[in-house]
């Protein structure tokens, strides 16, 4: 059995998979699937997160020596999870057997303005400043999802989420470091790597991941409607894709 494990980005945590983890473990050959929080995430919110990715590596390696996880993992990875994973897989390319990389983006390949577009900075700032919790977590449905409206439940599940794992503006400032300081591998990494992008991404443009992929020569795969939170938008593609590649790459 393929052990999957699955980072969130920037806040996140292992609860805002909702659906997609199970169903993945379902689709998905021979997967057993961890859903893994960042430190300063999820059931870590108390820690400080740390101001490097390299921080954040060690960290998700120790958590899964304590839980009896061992290598080697294939990663599925988000937005900062994806530097993450990055740099996880250049730090250990032994632990790693692959890497699933979602809408993700590196300064040494694109420009700050198309990492982080400037059309969202403002609402950005304000997820470092009081407000509601269901007003902080419609934020976050309407920067990173396409859809028309809200899947039934799913905001009541977030707000439910940050009542249990509060994560401090502190955190959230310091994770945002770590993203704007990463320095990812200008050379592929071992593993096989594959990249996802939402065309119609309107956090991060869809070019960063294709700018990766011409310097890595490696698999990208594109959807066209779906926004920054991919398995959210197109759960039964991203797992089409993900089977496809393990096909490709015989894995």
């Amino acid at each position: 059995m393929d052990t999957w494990i699955l980072l969130r980005g920037l806040t996140r945590e292992s609860a805002h998979w909702g659906p997609f983890a199970g169903d993945f473990e379902a689709a998905v050959p021979q997967a057993r699937v961890v859903a893994l929080d960042l430190p300063g995430n999820g059931r870590w919110y108390a820690q400080s997160s740390p101001l490097s990715v390299q921080g954040m590596v060690a960290a998700c390696r120790a958590e899964l020596a304590r839980q009896g996880v061992a290598p080697p993992f294939y990663l599925f990875a988000m937005s900062l999870g994806g530097m993450v994973a990055t740099e996880w897989a250049r730090q250990a390319p032994s632990d790693i057997r692959g890497c699933v990389l979602v809408n993700t983006s590196f300064r040494a390949f694109s420009p700050f303005f198309q990492r982080l577009r400037p059309a969202n900075y403002a609402a950005l700032l304000g997820r470092v400043l009081p407000r509601s919790p269901e007003a902080s977590e419609h934020m976050v449905w309407r920067l990173t999802s396409n859809a028309p409206a809200p899947p039934p439940g799913l905001l009541e599940r977030w707000v439910a989420a940050r009542a249990r794992h509060p994560v401090s503006r502190s955190n959230a400032l310091r994770q945002l470091v770590a993203a704007a300081r990463y320095q990812a591998p200008t050379t592929a990494p071992g593993p096989p790597v594959l990249l996802l992008a939402s065309q119609k991404d309107r956090l991060v443009h869809s070019g960063c991941s294709l700018a990766i992929a011409r310097h890595w020569h490696c698999a990208l795969a594109r959807h066209p409607e779906a926004g920054h939170d991919l398995p959210l938008d197109a759960p039964g593609w991203v797992l089409e894709q993900v089977r496809q590649w393990r096909r490709q790459t015989g894995a």
